[in-house]
């Protein structure tokens, strides 16, 4: 009795909608969970509540998007559990929520996979592509088919990924996805048929699957009765956040893992799915309850972000949509400022306009780091680039690689995978390319040799190498050497990237600039390689949830202690700032001219709106340039009509503003008054 005593008064700290959702039983739930309305304090109070229960922590499945959000909701779970004296001291002083199985479905499909691998025709010790790896090795199919060398223009290797990867994730076909999202490769139909076969082969030959096909062989492991119920039987719990955001491939592996829903929460805002381009789609959330009998919907509404003004107008804008779970958002904070709408004569006023109230809000107390302006796409914010650096004004601009797409990161990660996997003709390729003196054919013919020779060293050692490479070359076989031999023991990461530095390091500063900056990096992998205790783990979470930067891209320091943030609207979902300014309100811009061929992309469109507009906690101010010049220094403009999202009836949720000078204005003439209309028809006398 005391343990319920002590969840019903952590409950207590929950309003009452999160905590129905919270204190469900085990039958089918779905939390539609509007902007900023408490969805991760909901979701882990959830997972605590069934700990207090008495279900086992280590038979709960918690899904994310990232590594991260699984890190803080497990890290939330704790301290509720800490409250309730249910921290587990006897298992070999593990905390309870450490059991719980968390991370991204790639994260978790990878595990499932490495300990059901025969059952799906599979061996446990493959290796995981990345984007840039997958694009290299499917590249290599897309050469040796001949298909560089059409005479008609043949999609590039970027290109071939993603309509692969559409096709496997939307579970369509290849003439679907070429017609609907790729009509401009139409013609390769065939050819990419070819090619997609060439890859799987050569995946199935070297051992490596990529992120789909993490999500592939777990959709086929629970097909097959056997591999699923074994599957089935770890979890009595699965909880999966950002619904929304999930493609038909991952709603079929959580329907394999409780085709009847029982113990299944899942957590999301339909008004929020705005990721269709990685074929994300909405149906998944709004068709739950007709997927899942007896389904529970629990709506969160009362938002803890905006004032009421700013939630009157997304509440607006939201409401035009044609199918979404009802929900009307509210907040105790009644009062503040409306949502301002801005027409600007242009996007150079619009750039004046957005510093001056920035500057202004940073007087009265808003940092340059609560404040953030948000567009549609990244070409959006060039001429408030210029006006910014103009003025002197620190920003930070969403976007860029990531730290392992870096190109030192990769050749330094190619090493590891290379030992760990000889039949990984990529990073086979990457690293011989390295040494002075070998060119692709002599890699190639290599990389065929290792995997011939089901990766023996003795095929490097017996190698002549080029003259040029004479130095290099046998400090290349003995770190091979090194790397590769099995002792049965845990393997030392740091210790092996240690010793892949010192050879790389010569190699790195031949081979790309700014050499100090990228050899900081490579001391800063090694620090994080020591939390890993074998080379597998670390080149598994490494691919699969990478640090997000690296200095090689960061440039030239900010000195200042404050900076303004600028984001694509994509970026900027999941995060909120005092002050919001979006740009380019203007049919063609939002919504994308890109993306209005059908309801259904519009209705995205919408929704990317409705998300730009709720990140805002105390100002939102929408831009509507009127003019739009063709090139920068030129007269000849088009004019623009404002986005179609905000009809008359939703406008009057904004106060509406015009810019300074966006209209000429004279002051008043007394004098007679000129009758031009007879003059004008007395010209037809």
């Amino acid at each position: 009795m005391k343990a319920v005593a002590g969840i019903d008064e952590v409950l207590g700290e929950l309003n009452s909608q999160q905590r129905s959702a919270a204190s469900h039983g085990l039958s089918p739930l779905l939390i539609v969970a509007g902007a900023g309305t408490g969805k991760t304090s909901t979701l882990t109070h959830r997972v605590a509540y069934h700990i207090a229960q008495g279900v086992d922590p280590g038979r709960i499945l918690l899904l994310t998007f990232t590594r991260r959000a699984a890190a803080e909701m497990l890290r939330r779970v704790d301290s509720i559990l800490t409250q309730l004296g249910k921290q587990d001291a006897t298992a070999q002083g593990r905390i309870s929520s450490r059991r719980i199985w968390g991370g991204t479905f790639h994260a978790i499909g990878s595990r499932l996979l490495r300990q059901c691998a025969k059952s799906i025709n599979l061996s446990p010790e493959f290796s995981i592509l990345d984007r840039s790896d997958a694009e290299d090795l499917l590249n290599l199919a897309r050469s040796d088919l001949g298909f560089a060398k059409e005479i008609k223009r043949f999609p590039l290797k970027g290109t071939c990924l993603s309509i692969y990867s559409r096709c496997v994730n939307s579970q369509t076909s290849v003439e679907h996805v070429l017609k609907t999202a790729y009509p401009w490769c139409q013609d390769f139909e065939t050819q990419l048929k070819q090619l997609f076969k060439a890859y799987t082969d050569r995946k199935e030959a070297q051992n490596c699957l990529d992120y789909d096909d993490l999500l592939l062989f777990w959709d086929a492991m629970m097909s097959n009765e056997a591999a699923a119920s074994i599957v089935r039987e770890k979890f009595d719990c699965i909880l999966v956040d950002e619904y929304q955001d999930t493609n038909l491939l991952q709603s079929s592996i959580l329907k394999g893992l409780s085709p009847d829903g029982q113990g299944v929460t899942v957590v999301g805002d339909d008004a929020q799915s705005i990721y269709s381009f990685r074929a994300a789609t909405v149906r998944n959330i709004l068709d739950f309850p007709k997927q899942y009998q007896g389904t529970t919907v629990i709506t969160l509404e009362e938002n803890y972000r905006s004032t009421q003004p700013i939630l009157n107008a997304t509440n607006a804008v939201i409401a035009l949509s044609s199918e979404r779970h009802e929900k009307n958002l509210w907040s105790q904070r009644e009062n503040g400022p409306p949502p301002v709408m801005v027409d600007c004569y242009d996007e150079e006023e619009q750039s004046h306009y957005i510093i001056d109230r920035v500057l202004e809000r940073r007087e009265q107390g808003v940092p340059l780091m609560n404040q953030s302006v948000l567009f549609r796409a990244s070409h959006h914010s060039l001429e408030l680039e210029i006006s910014l650096a103009e003025r002197n004004i620190p920003f930070h601009k969403y976007g860029g690689l990531k730290f392992i797409e870096a190109a030192h990161i990769k050749d330094l990660m190619a090493f590891m995978r290379l030992a760990e996997n000889p039949r990984d003709t990529v990073a086979t390729l990457r690293t011989l390319l390295l040494i002075p003196g070998i060119g692709p054919i002599r890699a190639r013919k290599i990389s065929n040799d290792l995997i011939e020779a089901d990766g023996r060293i003795d095929v490097l050692e017996k190698m002549k190498p080029p003259k040029a490479a004479a130095e290099e070359w046998p400090a290349f076989v003995e770190l091979m050497k090194l790397l590769m031999k099995r002792t049965g023991k845990k393997t030392e990461v740091a210790e092996e990237l240690h010793a892949i530095r010192k050879f790389y390091a010569p190699l790195l500063e031949l081979k790309h600039d700014n050499a100090r900056m990228r050899l900081r990096d490579l001391e800063q992998l090694e620090q994080i390689a020591s939390r890993y205790q074998d080379r597998n783990t670390f080149l598994t979470q490494m691919t699969l949830d990478p640090p997000s930067s690296t200095q090689d891209l960061a440039g030239d320091p900010h000195l200042d202690e404050d900076y303004l943030t600028l984001s694509t609207i994509h970026s900027a979902k999941g995060l909120e700032w005092d002050s919001v300014y979006v740009l380019h309100a203007a049919d063609g811009n939002i919504p994308s001219d890109m993306a209005t061929e059908d309801e259904s992309q519009i209705e995205e469109e919408r929704r990317l709106f409705y998300v730009a507009l709720t990140r805002a906690k105390q100002h939102l101010y929408v831009m509507f340039p009127q003019r739009y010049y063709f090139r920068r220094n030129s007269d000849r403009h088009s004019f623009a009509q404002l986005t179609r999202f905000l009809p008359p009836d939703t406008l009057r949720h904004f106060e509406r503003r015009t810019a300074e000078g966006s209209a000429d204005t004279a002051e008043s003439i007394d004098g007679p008054t000129l009758d031009v209309r007879s003059q004008i028809k007395s010209m037809w006398d």
